[in-house]
């Protein structure tokens, strides 16, 4: 059967100036992520990822191991993540420092999903973003060429949590709500199934780490 594999990247640098760059503890998830699937015999016939550099150096850690071309994939910016910046801003105008401690975590988390509810309801219009819909339309678009082009193969789509959520939430019916806490949940280097067909796309797994479920790799499990 026809499979999609959408991966999360992994942890990025959240509270630096420059949020899209992995971590330390980021590059080491990532080149785990492919030394898991090497272990397993993982192999993809066709790589898609997003043009966010996140995007690029998670597929350029776990490469490797598995011996693809990270430069062969198909670049989509359909599969970049919304900019949370932006909306913040439509329900907190005032600039946010970066969180220093639980306490102002949580409220940024708070105001994103504040944030990403009123963009989804059409009620706010965040600067230099599409509207959700076009948002949504984009990622659908990346999920039909893949049916399309890619039956009986294993594909590998690297991108963010918005995307990957909305991709579950699109091909599930659920509404925006659900989409927001999917997204708020999403781990980094979390693993999401689909199986697909020439009509549709199928949810199989969701949001899984496999590659860390042991005592050794227990603190690598981020969110941001």
């Amino acid at each position: 059967m026809s499979k999609l594999i959408l991966l999360r990247h992994a942890q990025a640098s959240f509270g630096q100036a420059d949020y899209d760059n992995l971590s330390p503890l980021g590059h080491q998830q990532a080149a785990q992520v492919g030394a898991y699937w090497a272990q397993r015999g993982q192999r993809f016939d066709a790589v898609y990822r997003g043009s966010l550099r996140r995007h690029q150096q998670t597929l350029a850690g776990l490469a490797p191991a598995l011996g693809l071309d990270a430069a062969a994939a198909h670049e989509r910016v359909g599969l970049n993540e919304y900019d949370s910046h932006a909306l913040i801003a439509t329900v907190h105008p005032e600039p946010l420092s970066a969180p220093r401690n639980a306490d102002e975590y949580r409220n940024h988390f708070r105001l994103l999903k504040d944030g990403l509810a009123a963009w989804m309801s059409g009620s706010a219009h965040p600067v230099g973003m599409p509207s959700y819909r076009q948002f949504v339309d984009g990622i659908a678009a990346v999920l039909d060429e893949i049916r399309q082009q890619h039956m009986d193969q294993t594909v590998l789509l690297v991108s963010s949590g918005g995307p990957i959520s909305t991709a579950v939430g699109h091909i599930l019916g659920t509404p925006a709500t659900t989409t927001v806490e999917l997204n708020l949940r999403m781990r980094n280097t979390a693993i999401t199934e689909f199986a697909f067909t020439p009509k549709r796309h199928m949810l199989v797994t969701y949001n899984t780490l496999p590659h860390l479920d042991s005592v050794e790799h227990a603190k690598w499990v981020t969110h941001a």
